[in-house]
């Protein structure tokens, strides 16, 4: 059941980034930062993209993702349609790495030592990769809201 709730979410919650960056009505404004917003909706994504294919992909699929975290915070101006094309290849990876994961995997260790705090197992990642992801997507609807003019 943990996995298949988790699919669910990451599938909701992934096609919900990909419908904040379409509603963009200024594509430019993806990349916008202000005042004490300090990341842009554009930088926000990228974050999301590289940290799920790096601990979901890379970690558990074995997918050979290399993430370049600075860069997912420097890079700007990457097109809305390249923005949402690597929202969809994380959508298939990360369904195609829990779809391999049975339940006594859930309960196992998560391959890298001490990720975050709270838990080992690879259920408890998946699970804070989760919340990450809806964290920085209620920062990536108030950027819109706030700073698409």
């Amino acid at each position: 059941m943990l996995k298949e709730s988790l699919k669910s979410l990451f599938t909701r919650d992934l096609n919900k980034l990909k419908s904040e960056i379409e509603q963009y009505q200024n594509e430019q404004a993806i990349w916008l930062v202000d005042k004490a917003i300090l990341n842009s909706a554009g930088n926000l994504c990228l974050h999301l993209v590289g940290n799920l294919n790096t601990f979901v992909g890379g970690e558990l699929g074995k997918t050979g993702y290399v993430r370049d975290r600075p860069l997912e915070f420097s890079q700007k101006n990457v097109p809305r349609a390249e923005l949402i094309s690597m929202v969809e290849a994380t959508i298939a990876v990360v369904n195609e790495v829990l779809d391999q994961l049975s339940d006594a995997d859930m309960e196992r260790d998560y391959p890298q030592v001490k990720v975050v705090e709270g838990g080992s197992a690879i259920g408890f990642m998946l699970i804070h990769l989760s919340t990450h992801l809806a964290y920085h997507l209620g920062q990536i609807n108030y950027h819109r809201r706030l700073l698409d003019i």
